[in-house]
């Protein structure tokens, strides 16, 4: 591939940085709730589990980011979404189209789960399809393959 940098391309590659920190602090608190043994997540996962330390000690921190996460999980749609219309999409290299299908796939799952006017049975299926651990397992997957691709 032609390596031509822009102003744009710059701009681009400083919000996929920053798109992937935001990645890393949502899925920090999915990482966290699965080793304190909190949340369906955690039951669904390890059923008979019991955390060596006591969860209580991160209650305040869980809240935190339960309460931040949908303003994070915005940001980072945003962000990431930013990243690909400046990067651009090489079609060509198939993990990028799947990580923006994803993306896009968290984003409009979450907005279901947040938005007042969901109807009941569509949140609730929302809420099963967002909170696949899997879905951003795959993201982080396809992005990292797609990125050494198109650095070769």
């Amino acid at each position: 591939m032609e390596d031509s940098e822009t102003f744009l391309s710059e701009v681009g590659e400083s919000f996929g940085e920053i798109g992937l920190w935001l990645l890393l602090f949502i899925y920090l608190r999915t990482l966290l709730k699965l080793l304190l043994g909190k949340g369906p997540i955690a039951k669904r996962v390890l059923p008979e589990y019991s955390p060596p330390i006591d969860p209580k000690l991160f209650n305040k921190l869980i809240h935190f980011l339960d309460r931040t996460h949908i303003y994070f999980g915005v940001s980072a749609v945003a962000i990431i979404l930013l990243h690909i219309a400046l990067m651009g999409i090489p079609m060509q290299i198939l993990f990028f189209p799947a990580v923006l299908v994803l993306v896009i796939w968290q984003g409009v799952f979450g907005l279901f789960i947040s938005w007042r006017y969901t109807p009941k049975e569509l949140k609730k299926l929302s809420y099963l399809v967002h909170a696949q651990l899997f879905t951003g397992i795959m993201i982080g997957i396809f992005a990292y393959l797609g990125h050494l691709l198109i650095d070769d």
